[in-house]
């Protein structure tokens, strides 16, 4: 919903070239339902979902000026766009070092945090699944603690003024990644914190209410990324081996055949 709406909108349509890149076979991509582009969409909190999205502004030369993981809030979007457009003017001042420029950049990425509201921080809460993931599967690695040392490892009781909010946690690891090729982005590493799996079961709930409509069948919604629900195929091949592989091969070739 982000990216459809204003102030993103209209910037993105004006101001930008986008394109995509399907991520859903790459290894440190998540997992979520399938969802059609005429489906309903719903919001939720800014960075949630981090491997199933990355949005990145590049110069025109590919150089990263910034990487916003997973959804955001159209009006918090549009102020990350203004940054990515002043640090493209950084990027190409000729006067500029190349060693000035990255440290510009940091500092950018660094002060940008000052510009943002309470609403903002707000809605870059990290979800409780994935705090609790951090801090079960994490603890020793994450940055998305100020204190790992005063978080239970079991993953309850850690107070919301020790969880880093997602906008937080994008600047800092941006200010870590000045002016760098998108080729040589380290994508799996700046992307990763909270749970692989993150999806709202947006086409099962009521438009009227909000919530998973009465009935709802969530077994059977379809699945992207690394899921096994997403490959049911090649997880029954790795699964059964050979076998399998030799019945769909010769199904193919019979269909083949047929179609002739």
């Amino acid at each position: 919903m982000s990216l459809s709406t204003d102030p993103a909108f209209l910037m993105l349509k004006d101001q930008f070239i986008c394109g995509f890149h399907d991520i859903s076979h790459e290894k440190y991509a998540g997992a979520s339902g399938k969802h059609k582009p005429d489906e309903q969409a719903v919001d939720t909190t800014n960075g949630a979902g981090p491997h199933n999205i990355q949005m990145f502004v590049l110069a025109p030369d590919g150089t990263v000026l910034t990487c916003l993981p997973s959804y955001w809030n159209a009006s918090d979007l549009a102020q990350e766009l203004v940054l990515a457009q002043q640090l493209y003017r950084v990027w190409i001042d000729p006067n500029i070092s190349l060693a000035e420029k990255k440290a510009t950049f940091s500092q950018m990425q660094v002060a940008h945090l000052q510009q943002h509201s309470k609403a903002e921080s707000n809605r870059s809460r990290m979800q409780g699944f994935d705090i609790q993931f951090e801090a079960q599967k994490r603890l020793g690695v994450t940055d998305v603690f100020y204190n790992p040392g005063a978080v239970d490892p079991s993953g309850k009781n850690i107070p919301p003024r020790n969880v880093k909010t997602t906008d937080v946690i994008m600047h800092e690891r941006m200010a870590m990644r000045p002016f760098v090729p998108y080729e040589q982005f380290d994508t799996a590493a700046y992307s990763s914190y909270g749970k692989n799996l993150y999806d709202k079961h947006e086409q099962f709930r009521d438009p009227n209410t909000g919530q998973i409509a009465q009935g709802a069948d969530l077994k059977s919604e379809p699945f992207i990324g690394n899921d096994p629900r997403a490959h049911p195929v090649e997880t029954k091949i790795k699964k059964q081996g050979p076998r399998v592989l030799s019945g769909l091969l010769r199904y193919g070739l019979r269909a083949a055949m047929y179609a002739r």
